[in-house]
């Protein structure tokens, strides 16, 4: 411990994290600094300044993260339709490596020996901020208090911080019982209820969305135009990625769109149930491949939905700085190049309906799919030979008996 003199602490201000503010004062005589992100959470983080620096904090970093988040990180997860397990949209695991890579930045800024995080023994997110800062910094020495400490429960947190008289902010209202984590892309909500698989989750636990029953009984439409399969304009109206993100959230949230209630597989091993809220990423992934259903290749387009899967987990699991994430990202983004146009959606009770698609470099050519006459477009006798030929092999198989009859 005696070779650490400076450590920058990702801190939010809460309960945890003032803890271990205090905690790693005590333990390893260090200096704190501490790093707090705005993700688009929703809540002030201003606060965490005055509470830093009543624990006598010098080095306070807060840092407006919103467009990097959704430009640098969002936006290319979407243009390869991640999906983690068929269902999340890995709205926390996102987050992880612009953290990780901030934490890198202000350790090196201030000559920090160390980097530490709240995430428990138990998570996902302690392998992925770790992952994230050997990849970028291999020398760098993490603190992980959840893996060291005793205070392993709420009651020995508060006791902790009563003893040490540990500011801590109480609210009138009751605490909610879930742990949460918010940013641009969702909510994420676990514990309480949820950990009992059987058991409905609760309507007022969520924060963004309407109820699909409680949503509008008329439809609401909106136009998304993208350039290089990013989302440019809503609406004819050009935006920033953040504020796209942000007004397809208020939009989604409106007409009931995005809630989610899985159980998931975490890195670690376990099972997890999670429920997360995240419209506008919901109504970004519809909209996405209706635009790349007509300006892919489909060869392209299926060797994209093959890939994805690895993609996925590469994310969740933390490997967002790895070789490998940055070679498919590049496979990822050179597919784009000709994902331009105009989706034009119908939101309506928590469904996303593509409704039209139109684009300069659309590969859908209606002479040649029309049901009616083609003059000559395609000539249909050719399809005589192609499906002799497909069918070959297994014409061959049955006559020597292989049939499967």
């Amino acid at each position: 411990m005696a070779d650490v003199k400076k450590v920058v602490l990702a801190y939010s201000g809460g309960l945890d994290t003032s803890v271990i503010l205090k905690w790693l004062q005590d333990t390893y005589n260090c200096e704190v600094v501490t790093f707090t992100a705005d993700l688009g959470q929703g809540e002030e983080v201003e606060p965490a300044r005055a509470k830093a620096q009543a624990m006598g904090v010098k080095e306070i970093y807060i840092d407006d993260l919103r467009e990097e988040f959704v430009r640098d990180f969002v936006f290319p997860m979407f243009r390869a339709n991640t999906v983690y397990e068929g269902e999340y949209l890995l709205g926390t695991s996102i987050a992880r490596p612009l953290i990780a890579k901030r934490l890198i930045e202000i350790a090196n800024e201030t000559g920090a020996d160390a980097i530490s995080h709240g995430a428990t023994g138990k998570g996902n997110d302690q392998v992925r901020f770790e992952l994230g800062a050997y990849a970028l910094k291999p020398g760098v020495k993490v603190i992980a208090p959840w893996r060291e400490w005793d205070l392993l429960s709420r009651e020995k947190l508060m006791d902790y911080a009563a003893k040490h008289e540990i500011p801590i902010e109480r609210h009138g209202k009751k605490k909610s019982p879930y742990s949460m984590d918010a940013n641009l892309l969702h909510i994420s909500y676990e514990g309480g209820v949820l950990e009992d698989t059987w058991t409905e989750h609760e309507e007022d636990m969520w924060r963004w969305t309407k109820s699909p029953e409680a949503a509008p009984n008329v439809p609401t439409y909106i136009e998304l135009t993208y350039r290089n399969g990013d989302i440019v304009a809503i609406d004819g109206v050009e935006m920033t990625p953040a504020t796209v993100l942000a007004t397809l959230n208020k939009i989604g949230g409106e007409n009931g769109i995005g809630r989610l209630d899985i159980v998931e597989n975490r890195y670690v091993g376990m099972k997890s149930r999670g429920c997360y809220e995240t419209p506008g990423g919901t109504i970004m992934l519809k909209a996405h491949r209706a635009i790349e259903s007509i300006t892919l290749d489909r060869e392209v387009a299926h060797l994209k939905d093959e890939l994805m899967p690895k993609y996925a987990s590469l994310i969740y699991n933390g490997y967002w700085w790895s070789p490998e994430r940055l070679m498919l990202q590049q496979m990822i983004d050179a597919s784009q190049v000709n994902v331009n146009g105009v989706v034009r959606l119908k939101l309506y009770k928590g469904n996303v309906i593509v409704v039209g698609r139109k684009s300069d470099d659309s590969l859908f050519d209606a002479n040649i799919a029309t049901f009616e006459d083609d003059a000559g477009a395609y000539d249909q006798a050719d399809a005589g030979g192609f499906i002799k030929l497909n069918a070959l092999r297994m014409r061959i198989a049955a006559g020597k008996g292989r049939s499967p009859l």
